[in-house]
């Protein structure tokens, strides 16, 4: 399926809070930010990225999913922008907050990053993409974007892959989505 026919799909599905909220989920160093900015560019949404509230700390969201919850999904399905606060990254594990960020309420929106589409926004996502490539593949992918940190990236990123391969299985992300994607091959996903 194409970008054009996502957004078909996405059209013929209801809308919450005159939202149709896009979910592009998958692991790290999938291509789930190239895929959700096609998707927004082509259907002029809005893009709210869950590196705006993780941290290498808490991958999978125990302490920043219900400020995700209730300050980006609730009110938008209320029909009104979200406002949030982001993630300071300067802080380099990602563990505090920096300034606010507002994204205005739209008819559809783009939620992109790791455990968006997680079991509990089953009925108010209008479409779950789930974004997957070889280990690999991802591994480097991720070693090439954050070499020349003061930190040791590549354990990071190791146990980042382990706690996200277990989220996915015990909730079952992958097997919810509406589409799965499959890049590392060199094409560019849909």
């Amino acid at each position: 399926m194409h970008i054009d026919g996502i957004l078909a799909e996405v059209a013929r599905r209801p809308a919450v809070g005159g939202v149709r909220i896009i979910g592009v989920d998958g692991p790290a160093g999938a291509g789930k930010s190239t895929l959700a900015a096609r998707l927004a560019a082509a259907a002029h949404a809005p893009i709210v990225e869950i590196d705006d509230f993780i941290s290498w700390d808490d991958p999978t969201g125990e302490r920043w999913w219900p400020r995700f919850d209730a300050q980006v999904l609730q009110p938008l399905l209320r029909g009104e922008d979200a406002h949030f606060q982001e993630r300071d990254w300067t802080d380099w594990r990602g563990d505090s907050l920096g300034g606010w960020k507002t994204v205005p309420h739209h008819d559809i929106v783009v939620v992109e990053g790791v455990t968006c589409t997680r079991r509990c926004t089953v009925g108010r996502l209008a479409f779950a993409v789930f974004v997957e490539a070889p280990e690999d593949v991802r591994l480097r992918r991720g070693l090439a974007r954050d070499h020349g940190q003061s930190y040791d990236v590549e354990a990071l990123w190791r146990a980042w892959m382990v706690k996200e391969q277990e989220f996915f299985a015990a909730d079952g992300t992958r097997e919810r989505a509406d589409l799965i994607v499959q890049t590392g091959d060199g094409s560019t996903p849909v």
